[in-house]
């Protein structure tokens, strides 16, 4: 590495309420009484060294950070201070953290376990204990210093060691996303309109209060499952429908607001829509939450808002919400979305890839001809809602029925069975809610699978090779552009798909997973593979926007969308090339069809 490599540790003030626990590292970092401590400091492969309080700014001061590669363990933290706090920014964030949910997904990131998966034996490589002694000591003793100095070295000495073991693990391509995800959230580009979003969470709060009033019962009753059914059987004489709890097998109230028992509750009386009303507004306050948060988090003097996106927080490398601000689920066209603009001068260009997920599974299973509907840009939904109905389906004249295809299409190229294809369709999630016999869903599924029969073939067949590949002394498995080994399946970027203990039960495959044992099949496995396909597709399109259009920059990505902060001038060219950008295969599928769609505006609004 040509540039200069700095590991840095800060250490900073906490106590019970300016704590990482309680708030974000925003306001953690702009609250009246951050304080940094000191800092852990590293110079390439030299000696880790403590600096003090009151030296601290000096010795930043002495680095080129133009030349800087800056190593953190959760450089998100580090970052944020070094550029918020202290205004320097770095040529390259790398982050070990993020380096360890890449190559152990699904597994503790923290700085003590990472330590202890890569150093198993060397009880030296161990994380230290002493911060707990400096808690809530604004100014530390001599004595208390010198523990969080000795904690603080072994702490960037431990991160420097755990990027030397995980560096050529890495293809450069995931390295250079850890560098853009960390740039979107410590140097920003999207800005809030503070007055904008501050209006509308007046709004919010008003409007809830007001529902709440109308219903003629308190935010405590409302919010009760128990208390609500209570007053509902003896103020109205309902009986509550029910289901069964997934987690405990009880039968428990049906009043989630995507429960068919409750929408058909409400739908049969109309007459008690305020109380209906009122149960929403103080179960559904997301929209009030999230305008609440977006202020708080946004800087208060330019009003950026910092991008907080979790590297690798899916075991498909799909990215997860962080900082209690989930910019992963912004509803498209929503309020809270326009709030989201561009710096004077400049336009937000919003781009998404349409059905990769289905495309690319196609293209994997080889079913050739639903590749070439994609191909011919041909409605997808409508042509096989077409042979569900024995009759064309578009679009326009029959959006019912072209939802039926839509979610085939979405579903059941998983594994989806009749039973939760009746039940997706019934919960009206994306839709119309629908109620289908189970001899109509099964008939869907049928003609499903009958109509691309490469699809159920790929199932089965990456579970047969995931269970080969664990055969004692077998070598490694080619199967299109997958490597399975071991029970883990080498991606074409050199990433894995990585199942823990994996092992066949009674001829079931089991892993460890988040929750315990967790079952797969080849409908779950089409599912990760295709997803982190897809997701390969969309980064790699993400780090060549960042290289071809010098006058724009990548600020969020949503799923399938790409949000980026561009010049105003010319804005149908920079379309155009974000368009063909996000269009252009990958290197190892050179024949999968894409297709995006975007636009651009003054604000986030598509």
């Amino acid at each position: 590495m040509s540039k200069m490599l700095l590991t840095l540790d800060f250490e900073t003030y906490y106590d019970t309420k300016l704590s990482l626990t309680k708030i974000t590292t925003m306001e953690y970092v702009r609250a009246p009484e951050f304080k940094v401590w000191g800092v852990g400091l590293q110079v390439n492969d030299g000696e880790p060294y403590w600096v003090g309080e009151d030296e601290v700014t000096d010795a930043l001061a002495e680095f080129d950070w133009n030349d800087i590669h800056l190593l953190c363990h959760n450089t998100p933290f580090d970052g944020f201070v070094l550029t918020h706090y202290y205004g320097y920014r770095p040529a390259y964030y790398l982050d070990t953290a993020a380096m360890s949910r890449g190559y152990w997904p699904g597994m503790s990131a923290s700085l003590r376990a990472t330590a202890e998966r890569c150093f198993p034996h060397d009880n030296t490589m161990r994380k230290g204990d002493e911060l707990i002694n400096a808690k809530g000591i604004v100014d530390l003793p001599p004595d208390i210093e010198d523990q969080i100095a000795g904690y603080c070295i072994q702490d960037v000495a431990l991160t420097y060691a755990i990027y030397k073991q995980l560096y050529e693990a890495f293809p450069q391509s995931e390295l250079d996303l850890i560098d853009l995800t960390t740039r979107m959230f410590c140097e920003p580009t999207l800005r809030i309109d503070r007055e904008r979003l501050t209006t509308y969470h007046e709004a919010e709060v008003m409007a809830s209060e007001a529902a709440i009033h109308a219903s003629g019962y308190t935010r405590d009753v409302l919010a009760s499952n128990q208390k609500f059914t209570a007053v509902l059987q003896a103020d109205h004489d309902i009986s509550v429908p029910t289901k069964i709890s997934p987690t405990t097998g009880q039968s428990i109230p049906a009043l989630g607001k995507n429960d068919a028992g409750w929408k058909q509750m409400c739908e049969m009386y109309p007459d008690l829509q305020h109380i209906w009303d009122g149960r929403t507004a103080v179960k559904s306050r997301i929209n009030e939450t999230r305008a609440s948060r977006f202020l708080a988090a946004a800087d208060p003097v330019n009003n950026t808002l910092p991008a907080p996106l979790r590297y690798y927080a899916a075991h498909t490398g799909r990215f997860g919400g962080t900082e209690k601000l989930n910019l992963q689920n912004l509803p498209r066209g929503s309020e809270l979305r326009k709030c989201l603009v561009a710096p004077p001068g400049e336009l937000v260009y919003v781009a998404d890839l349409s059905n990769i997920e289905a495309r690319m599974l196609a293209w994997l299973a080889d079913q050739d001809d639903l590749l070439a509907q994609f191909a011919h840009g041909d409605d997808i939904y409508s042509n096989f809602a077409s042979t569900v109905y024995n009759r064309p389906i578009n679009k326009a004249d029959d959006p019912t029925e072209r939802f039926v295809g839509k979610t085939a299409i979405l579903g059941l190229g998983y594994g989806m069975g009749a039973k939760k294809f009746k039940a997706t369709l019934a919960s009206g999630a994306g839709g119309p809610s629908l109620e289908f016999t189970d001899a109509e869903a099964a008939a869907v599924v049928t003609k499903y699978r009958q109509s691309y029969a490469k699809i159920p073939l790929l199932w089965r067949r990456l579970e047969n090779f995931l269970m080969m590949s664990l055969q004692h002394n077998q070598p490694a498995l080619p199967f299109r552009v997958l490597l399975f080994d071991q029970g883990n399946i080498q991606l074409p970027n050199k990433m894995w798909l990585k199942y823990k203990g994996l092992t066949l039960q009674d001829g079931q495959l089991v892993y460890t997973g988040r929750n315990g044992l967790e079952k797969t099949y080849g409908g779950r496995l089409a599912e990760n593979v295709v997803q982190a396909l897809s997701r390969i597709v969309i980064t790699d399109a993400m780090l060549r926007l960042e290289q071809k259009l010098p006058d724009a920059a990548v600020a969020l990505t949503v799923h399938d969308e790409v949000v980026l902060i561009g010049s105003d001038k010319e804005p149908d060219v920079t379309m155009s090339q974000v368009i063909n950008t996000l269009c252009t295969p990958p290197i190892w599928a050179p024949d999968l069809p894409l297709d995006a769609e975007g636009g651009y505006a003054t604000n986030y609004s598509k």
